[in-house]
């Protein structure tokens, strides 16, 4: 599957020309060093350290310090390229579209979650509601005193 864009999409579990992760590997594990990142993305490995700089790709660090590239990272390298070749958005702009792509998928993630909230409390409480309605008598009928009848009969009129 590809994502927006027609780049691959990490999630599906293929990075490049069909080539599977590894096993155990999800789309956040940092795998690839620096000049598999480069190729499979079609980019320099300069320009991979440049966006590491600007902060556009931040790749995961091995012990030694070198850069380890997710399939995840690699999408968005080709993402990045993509929004700077063929929409003509300068760096400046592709950052702050990736981190309102971040805060949408975060409050995506979020609004899912008080969705199952709020039907989990809606399911307590027509669980609770009913629960009540159970424990009631059926013989018994609740009276409001305030709402009383009151018969009233005229008397016989003295003269």
């Amino acid at each position: 599957m590809t994502s927006r864009g027609g780049t691959p999409d990490p999630d599906r579990g293929a990075v490049g020309a069909g080539a599977p992760l590894p096993p155990g590997a999800t789309a956040e594990t940092p795998i690839f060093v620096i000049s598999v990142a480069a190729e499979l993305s079609g980019l320099h490995a300069q320009t991979l350290r440049g966006y590491d700089r600007l902060g556009l790709v931040s790749p995961g660090r091995s012990p030694g310090g070198g850069r380890r590239y997710s399939a995840r990272d690699i999408a968005l390298l080709r993402e990045v390229q993509r929004l700077s070749q063929e929409e003509g958005v300068n760096l400046a702009g592709i950052k702050r579209i990736i981190e309102l792509e971040q805060m949408v998928d975060e409050l995506r993630t979020r609004l899912a979650e008080m969705a199952d909230e709020l039907l989990a409390a809606q399911a307590a409480a027509e669980h609770a509601a009913a629960s009540v309605h159970a424990s009631y008598r059926r013989d018994l009928v609740p009276v409001d005193r305030r709402q009383a009848l009151v018969v009233w009969r005229p008397g016989q009129r003295r003269s």
